[in-house]
């Protein structure tokens, strides 16, 4: 990797239209549906049937699978079907169907955690439901108890919110300030942290005044440029530390430890109160929704009851993602669920996202240039077209974060991400590392 080089990346468009939008309560939906796949790992797997009365909170899935967490009720009232879903990749999984009561009855599980010592911590975290809520959707409770937590003294947390629209965080910052501090504060005395960083770029300059007078001594601000993608795990922990996490390694690898600050919002809220990850604060915007807002909703919402709050569309919707234009994924249609790692609804018409006809690579170095890990996307398109798994294996096609910088730039206009996500899958086929 060539961070010590140039740290590149690439300027975007902000667009961030609703960062003075404050974040508003969106209406109990008339049903939500759960998807039993909602963390890196295995899916859970129902715990109630159809018929069963369930209220807020209330845990309806689970798994005995390490790289798994519990799921829990966002509503209150009946579940009324358990069927197979199709998650946007193309894999099915079980979803839990329930039929709002909207009374929010909230479950007799919901209590705060009680533990004594740091594995009784451990188990609390998991008990959330929590996931990393930035997007990865790594069960935090694993995060949280790394195999070498002697070596780790750093906390980074990203507040960057560097995709494009996107402000989520930054409300959160805004608007739960006293929850991120304190779950800053426990998460650095339950793991021994000697520090936190938090680490936001500068075009948000009413979070980090907020912020100065907050960070001192064992609190640190690390202000960064406005570029993308300057929240992404490695780049943010190179810029916060000068430490650079080894190829097929981990944050912890080199002492360090990082999460999205709702996630420590989310974590100081069950410590708290005891509620589960039931609910996600959400940026919806685009230029098909007649009113962008950052809206709280209750987990399984479809989309299109949430766009509807947001008044409605007023153009045709061509594309719907998940998350952010740079690293969001598309989804099918707007009757697609909220999910845990869900921090933004865009919806674009077609004239706002039209795309450049693909055409042959002209080798102008753009892409080489753009990527942050200074990977070779064009040589790895190359590889990838010719089954290549050796080529791809000594290019660092596992490096690739797919962050999108190389397709942004290409004037070629070549689908390099979806290139990359081959050559991973490829070379995972044949063995390769």
């Amino acid at each position: 990797m060539g961070f010590g080089k140039h740290l590149s990346g690439v300027r975007v468009p902000h667009n961030k239209h609703t960062s003075a939008c404050k974040t508003v309560e969106m209406p109990v939906p008339a049903h939500v549906v759960i998807p039993m796949s909602q963390n890196i790992g295995a899916p859970c797997a129902p715990i109630v049937k159809v018929g069963d009365t369930v209220k807020v909170g209330q845990k309806i899935a689970d798994s005995e699978a390490f790289f798994s967490v519990p799921i829990h009720s966002s509503v209150s009232g009946k579940v009324t079907a358990i069927g197979d879903f199709r998650n946007p990749n193309g894999s099915v999984c079980p979803a839990v169907t329930i039929e709002s009561d909207g009374e929010q009855a909230i479950s007799e599980e919901v209590t705060p955690p009680e533990y004594s010592d740091f594995q009784g911590f451990i188990k609390a975290v998991r008990a959330s439901g929590l996931v990393g809520l930035g997007g990865a959707a790594f069960p935090t409770f694993i995060k949280l108890n790394p195999k070498n937590l002697a070596d780790v003294d750093t906390l980074i947390v990203n507040a960057a919110e560097c995709e494009p629209y996107i402000t989520a965080d930054l409300r959160a910052v805004l608007e739960d300030t006293d929850a991120l501090i304190s779950g800053i504060g426990r998460v650095k005395k339950e793991m021994g942290l000697s520090r936190a960083i938090i680490g936001i770029e500068d075009n948000k300059p009413e979070a980090i005044e907020l912020l100065k007078p907050l960070c001192r001594g064992d609190l640190q601000l690390c202000v960064l440029p406005a570029k993308y993608p300057k929240g992404g795990e490695k780049v943010l922990i190179y810029e916060a530390t000068g430490k650079i996490v080894p190829e097929g390694g981990l944050p912890a690898d080199v002492g360090v430890i990082v999460m999205n600050v709702s996630s420590l919002i989310a974590l100081d809220t069950y410590f708290k109160t005891g509620m589960p990850l039931v609910s996600k604060r959400l940026t919806v915007d685009g230029d098909a929704v007649a009113e962008p807002k950052n809206v709280r909703v209750p987990l399984g919402a479809a989309y299109g009851d949430v766009i509807a709050f947001c008044g409605g569309y007023k153009g045709e919707p061509k594309e719907i993602l998940m998350g952010g234009p740079m690293m969001g994924i598309d989804v099918y249609d707007d009757t697609f669920p909220v999910l845990k790692n869900n921090n933004a609804i865009l919806a674009f018409t077609a004239e706002s996202c039209s795309t450049k006809k693909e055409s042959a690579c002209i080798r102008c170095g753009r892409c080489v240039a753009a990527c942050p890990f200074d990977l070779m996307p064009a040589a790895i398109d190359r590889a990838v077209q010719n089954k290549d798994v050796d080529a791809l294996s000594s290019l660092k096609v596992n490096l690739c974060m797919e962050c999108g910088c190389c397709a942004y730039v290409c004037p070629a206009g070549r689908p390099l991400v979806q290139t990359n996500k081959l050559g991973k899958a490829l070379l995972k086929q044949k063995g390769g590392k």
